[in-house]
């Protein structure tokens, strides 16, 4: 299907690997610009690379910490009026026991999920209002919606992002502007193999061992991890230019793990 968004442009930040590689790759499958922002070069090129030699698009990296405002400032200037903003980042670790936390790591931490975005939208809704056309998809995390210790310098501050990017589509819709938040849980992608691996080490096992031992142990229906290429197929419906009757929305995306009748 056409999503109607060949030639729009779009910022992906996180946008090297996981999640927003996934949507980056489904972006560009569909003909829009990308600017792409990590932090790490090699990979943010290589997956660039990658993108352009699949798709053919035109496809920018931006190396980058979008946590920064040095770092979002470098991102705008690459593309100051984009049409299409898609906001993720590196999970951030499974936390064992709660009193490890600490204040340097929440301030760390909301920087990144929650500054960050926020300041990205302040930047970029006007130019989006003032053209009558603009598609923000904040990559959040089902912790957000469901809490759970695990997750606790995850789901907090993206609760919060969830809230103001509430908050913000009901200011913008009717300039055609919209804002959604996708909720994923569970998905199998660099950033969780990564956390994954020092259990791993601690059990004796394998990453794919633990994939396996998580998934019985949540019980999630579908019976596996998420895919992040299908995952930013969603993504990339939230961008359409179909979806414009859709905004302020959380859609959690989790294989049937959690029960909600809304």
């Amino acid at each position: 299907m056409d999503l109607g968004i060949r030639g729009r442009k779009a910022i992906v930040n996180g946008g090297s690997a996981g999640l927003g590689r996934g949507t980056a790759l489904a972006l560009a499958r569909e003909g829009v610009e990308l600017f792409v922002s990590a932090r790490g070069e090699e990979r943010l090129v290589r997956a660039c690379d990658d993108i352009r030699r699949m798709t053919g698009a035109a496809v920018t990296p931006i190396v980058a910490d979008h946590s920064t405002a040095e770092g979002r400032a470098r991102i705008l200037a690459a593309c100051p009026n984009p049409d299409i903003f898609v906001g993720t980042c590196t999970p951030p670790p499974f936390i064992e026991d709660y009193t490890t936390v600490t204040e340097s790591d929440w301030r760390a931490n909301l920087e990144l999920t929650l500054i960050s975005p926020v300041e990205m939208m302040r930047a970029i809704l006007p130019g989006m209002v003032e053209r009558g056309w603009g598609r923000i998809v904040n990559i959040a995390t089902g912790a957000a919606k469901f809490p759970v210790a695990l997750r606790i310098l995850s789901g907090p501050p993206r609760a919060a992002l969830v809230n103001y990017s509430v908050a913000l589509a009901r200011q913008v819709a009717r300039h055609n502007v919209t804002i959604n938040c996708l909720l994923p849980i569970m998905h199998d992608t660099d950033g969780i193999r990564e956390i994954l691996s020092h259990y791993a080490v601690r059990n004796g096992t394998t990453v794919d061992a633990e994939i396996e031992s998580m998934v019985r142990t949540l019980g999630i229906p579908a019976g596996r991890f998420g895919d992040a290429e299908d995952f930013g197929s969603i993504a990339a419906m939230f961008c359409s230019q179909y979806a414009s009757y859709v905004t302020g929305q959380s859609l959690v995306v989790d294989g049937g793990f959690e029960n909600s009748t809304f």
